[in-house]
């Protein structure tokens, strides 16, 4: 009787698989059922989480549309969409603003299709400039792309010491020069003191500050899948850095550190702090995040001994005729950028979030 039941139910599987998916838009009482998705498709990630709605439509202000294919009431693919309306930069929808991982994340390439098909049709509908995706691997060979992104993943070992031996050595020598100098870490239950280094660091760069509110509403959504490591020397804060926690991963997403961590390899020291007390809690995989190709950030990774990956984002063009091109390398910001570095921080962090929320 067994064996007959086993053959109808996978007789039954196999018909769902091939049934048309049903899309939809979640909805509040979808979100538990969403998460457990992500958490078990390997084509998702930390930033296809359904707490991402509520973040973007909060911090910022964007219409999301957080689409789910359903196969015979389970649910079988996501994908997470917002859109940002701004006379200044333009109009657009995406997977997903200020994430580096998105697109529809699926069970099969059928599913995956038809959400994309729906993400197709409400571009049109909306009549945006653009749609866009960040894929880790290609989709769209007719859409347009951009060379401009790699990432960085390396897996850990569970042994600290082999994590710091397996660093290059110029690399490996900054690290020691943080531990002697007497920084400590300590793992904070607010983002105070992470605004504070992140805010000057952005501000020195001369980019535009994400909102302290939008720092808070991470945390709080996320919980202690988002943490905040602060280093300090002698009680006084020196850098800090936001991660997220995701299966295996950690993610240090946000960071910075103030004028003081250069003399003291405060950074350097953060990231393999974060890497010593992760790989001994049994994380396995380091994300080390999105960078632009031929700036410092991505050389610094490299130092590491991380080698970058590229990232597929791709466009496809609705009503724009050309690919937006916002990224702070590009020359005609570059007035903008030395006026941001001299206005006072204070200054720099009201106006910003209204700046930074558009740019996605």
């Amino acid at each position: 009787m067994s064996a007959i039941i086993e053959a109808s139910q996978d007789r039954a599987r196999a018909n769902a698989a091939h049934a048309a998916p049903q899309i939809r838009l979640m909805q509040p009482q979808d979100a538990a059922r969403w998460d457990e998705f992500v958490l078990n498709c390997p084509e998702a990630s930390f930033f296809h989480r359904a707490g991402w709605q509520k973040v973007i439509e909060q911090a910022f202000g964007h219409k999301t549309y957080f689409y789910l294919a359903e196969v015979d009431g389970r649910i079988e693919g996501v994908l997470p969409l917002a859109e940002i309306n701004s006379r200044l930069f333009g109009h657009s929808l995406g997977s997903l603003p200020f994430c580096v991982y998105g697109g529809p994340a699926a069970t099969s390439d059928a599913v995956a299709d038809a959400l994309d098909r729906e993400a197709q049709a409400l571009a049109a509908k909306l009549q945006v400039g653009h749609l866009e995706y960040h894929n880790v691997a290609p989709r769209h060979a007719d859409w347009h792309a951009k060379d401009l992104y790699v990432t960085f993943r390396k897996e850990m070992d569970p042994d600290p010491e082999k994590n710091m031996n397996a660093i290059p050595r110029k690399q490996r020598a900054m690290v020691r020069k943080g531990i002697k100098a007497g920084l400590a870490s300590e793992i904070d239950a607010n983002v105070d003191r992470f605004f504070t280094a992140y805010s000057t660091s952005v501000h020195r760069l001369g980019t535009p500050v994400f909102s302290k509110k939008y720092f808070r509403l991470l945390k709080e959504t996320f919980g202690d899948d988002c943490e905040v490591m602060t280093i300090t020397k002698d009680g006084g804060l020196i850098s800090s850095v936001m991660s997220f926690y995701f299966r295996d991963e950690v993610l240090p997403y946000y960071g910075g550190g103030m004028p003081e961590a250069r003399e003291v390899a405060g950074n350097d020291f953060m990231y393999w702090e974060l890497m010593r007390r992760t790989c001994t809690r049994g994380y396995r995989i380091f994300d080390f995040g999105r960078s632009k190709k031929g700036t410092g950030s991505h050389d610094f990774k490299k130092n590491w001994g991380f080698e970058p990956t590229p990232l597929h984002y791709e466009y496809k063009l609705v009503r724009a005729t050309e690919v937006p091109d916002t990224n702070p390398l590009n020359p005609k910001y570059q007035l903008m950028i030395r006026t941001w570095q001299k206005m006072p921080i204070a200054l720099a962090n009201l106006i910003g979030p209204h700046i930074v929320k558009n740019l996605g």
